[in-house]
């Protein structure tokens, strides 16, 4: 690697010409990489509810459908509404109760059903439905239109509107995500380190490695937007230590070759590669578990984060090296004194004392099993945006007015007879908490001729292989509740017809909450596995893999296990992905902090001298990498409005925190009371003298 860091320094000023040059192809493969803010997309493709999904795009051409709410509005004026709805590209078709009957022929006559379903005291509802998907960027465009022709007396619900809404949010934020993230590092970084340029030179390096990755992520087609909204912030933070290590190396080789900057980088360069090799591994390994998920928005975030930190490795011994030589002179003009306290002395105390934050590793350890076990996390997807948004106000009113809080669809096969699909939906119509019921069995009636009903009415509920069915339900998403109707309404249906299906939001949702179950224990699980078995090559060691785990392990149960502690519920991705992005964080500070031990041992010091200058050199780097990273995430989670990237926001940022103090204090502790069963249980621990 010398001689990769001589090539660096030699050609330090093409490096940097190329580097700005690939941020143009960067730019405009993040341009056209789409971003999907679908998340019930990732499911997995051989699930029923997503077969049936794909029956309704394919077969029906409805992908996705809102019920819009129409406040105080004469009829003869909604259907005029309801013409220019129609209108607006990608709108397939919108039902109305003027589809069966004249709007000439009085409420009071209409059947009870189309009565019920159609209209409340002071307002009618309509059914929209699309030819896109629930995310479709059409479907989206279409739900924007709608409301440029509708008024404020006119409400859009449903997913697809929810969806938009979080496109929308989304897209305003994310650019103020990036921006927090940065000022607030800064501000450390300019606290922390003794020179006020560099910290500026280390975010145009790592901002630069950011917009590769993000570029880069064309060749997947698109991404999710919380994996847009993440992205760069976690790069961020996750990718800062690497800079840091460059500079403390740089600056020791600056005094072993004072007259030779270029030699003192390559130096530098070969080294902090070296080091960081190990610790880049790791947190690549922790976001690659996330690609074990069954719910693909794992491989998602773990694909994009991975490829982040190979981007944040390269950059960091390429396009910061080379900033920084040609911008030494200038680096040295900004030099000021250390902000930062002597720290020391707390070396000392943590080696004096160990016995004490072992005591406290056993003493937390049960409580933070128990509260990361029973932490509260929710799947609705509503919960995580705000109230005043124009699709949650939508839905609150269809609660309000029709008692309709879910939506699911039965895709029946025609092969039934009526009178079974009579008995199926009576059936169902008795489960607690079903309000209405609605098909082509309905509409037709034992006395409506089927003649009379309207040919693009017809085909929008029937066709050769199947036959749809509308159930309401006044329960909500994601609840108990709901999910044992789903049980009891696919437990009907399959005694009728065992290829029939059971779709929709609710649905989906609740394959989606049996998944993640499975997805948190699995991931969980095979990032521990993967971490374990390369600190094990990587220190040749049976017991330092052991320890180190058990030790980032605590961190992630006191982060998990607080929120359970003080009553806050999660979104359901959080608890997922939490955890390894931790992990993954985390293991830097350890491994840094236990390179330096085992290199101190080996050299013949003592137990306690190895400990303490270990803890010495890692110390600061550990303090400022930790807090780089808190300021990066904590000021997006205070900021965000949309809760599934301020809890993960928030989570990161007392993770590492915790991950911080942890590391400085307990890893050591484990340090020094396991010390004789590590050098016995590791190679290059001892010297071949001691060996002896």
């Amino acid at each position: 690697m010398i001689r990769f860091g001589k090539f660096v320094t030699k050609h330090k000023k093409l490096i940097l010409v190329l580097g700005i040059l690939l941020l143009i192809p960067s730019f405009i493969g993040m341009i056209c990489t789409r971003i999907n803010y679908d998340v019930l997309t990732y499911l997995p493709k051989d699930t029923e509810t997503m077969i049936g999904q794909d029956i309704l795009v394919n077969d029906f051409g409805i992908g996705a459908f809102s019920m819009v709410i129409v406040e105080n509005m004469p009829d003869k004026d909604v259907v005029k509404l309801k013409e220019k709805i129609k209108d607006i590209d990608h709108v397939k078709d919108v039902l109305w109760y003027d589809d069966v009957f004249p709007i000439d022929v009085p409420i009071s006559m209409l059947p009870d059903k189309i009565k019920d379903a159609f209209n409340s005291e002071n307002s009618t509802m309509m059914v929209v439905l699309y030819d896109g998907t629930t995310s479709a960027d059409s479907t989206m465009d279409a739900i924007g239109q709608i409301r440029k022709v509708t008024g404020e007396q006119v409400f859009i619900s449903g997913m697809s509107a929810l969806v938009t809404d979080t496109r929308d949010l989304s897209n305003q934020e994310t650019p103020i995500y990036v921006l927090i993230a940065v000022a607030l590092s800064l501000l450390v970084l300019c606290i922390s380190m003794e020179y006020f340029l560099v910290p500026f030179l280390f975010l145009i390096s790592i901002g630069m490695a950011i917009i590769y990755n993000l570029g880069s992520n064309i060749i997947f087609g698109e991404i999710s937007y919380i994996t847009k909204a993440l992205s760069a912030v976690l790069q961020l933070g996750v990718t800062m230590d690497y800079s840091i290590f460059l500079l403390h190396s740089y600056e020791e080789n600056k005094l072993r070759y004072p007259d030779d900057k270029d030699r003192a980088m390559s130096h530098a360069i070969s080294n902090t590669f070296s080091s960081v090799v190990g610790s880049s591994i790791t947190t690549v390994a922790g976001f690659i578990a996330l690609c074990f998920m069954s719910f693909t928005l794992g491989k998602d975030i773990g694909l994009v984060m991975a490829k982040g930190v190979v981007f944040g490795v390269i950059a960091c011994v390429t396009i910061l090296p080379s900033m920084i030589l040609l911008c030494d002179k200038w680096i040295e003009k900004t030099k000021h004194r250390d902000f930062l306290p002597d720290l020391k002395g707390l070396s000392t105390f943590v080696t004096k004392h160990y016995l004490i934050f072992v005591v406290a590793f056993v003493v937390l350890l049960i409580p933070a099993i128990y509260g990361n076990n029973h932490t509260d996390v929710y799947y609705n997807l509503d919960e995580s945006l705000p109230k005043d948004l124009k699709s949650v106000i939508a839905n609150d009113k269809l609660k309000e007015d029709y008692n309709m809080d879910t939506t699911i669809m039965l895709l029946l096969k025609t092969d039934l007879s009526q009178k079974d699909v009579d008995q199926l939906m009576s059936e169902i119509q008795v489960i607690d908490g079903i309000e209405w019921t609605l098909g082509i069995d309905k509409l037709i009636g034992p006395a409506l001729p089927i003649s009379m009903i309207p040919d693009h009415l017809f085909s929008s509920v029937r066709n050769d292989d199947y036959q749809l069915e509308i159930v309401t339900s006044s329960y909500k998403v994601a609840t108990d509740e709901v999910n044992n109707q789903i049980d009891q309404i696919n437990q009907i249906v399959k005694k009728y017809s065992k290829d029939s299906l059971v779709v929709g939001e609710a649905p989906l949702t609740k394959d989606l909450i049996t998944i993640a179950d499975t997805d948190f224990q699995t991931v969980s699980i095979v990032s521990i596995v993967i971490i374990f078995l390369i600190i094990l090559v990587l220190f040749k060691s049976i017991s330092l893999p052991i320890i180190l785990v058990s030790v980032i392990q605590l961190a992630i149960f006191i982060n998990m296990g607080i929120p359970y502690y003080t009553g806050t519920q999660l979104p359901f991705v959080a608890s997922i992905v939490i955890g390894t992005i931790q992990l993954g964080a985390t293991v830097d500070y350890a491994i840094l902090m236990t390179t330096r031990y085992r290199k101190e041992r080996y050299n013949g010091k003592s137990k306690i001298e190895s400990v303490t200058i270990a803890h010495q050199t890692s110390i600061k780097s550990v303090f400022v990498s930790a807090l780089s990273f808190f300021a990066a995430t904590f000021g997006v989670g205070l900021y965000s409005n949309i809760d599934m990237i301020s809890s993960l926001c928030g989570l990161m940022a007392r993770g590492a925190l915790v991950s911080m103090v942890v590391v400085i204090f307990i890893l050591p502790s484990m340090f020094m009371l396991f010390d004789r069963i590590i050098c016995k249980t590791s190679i290059g621990f001892l010297s071949k003298k001691e060996t002896n």
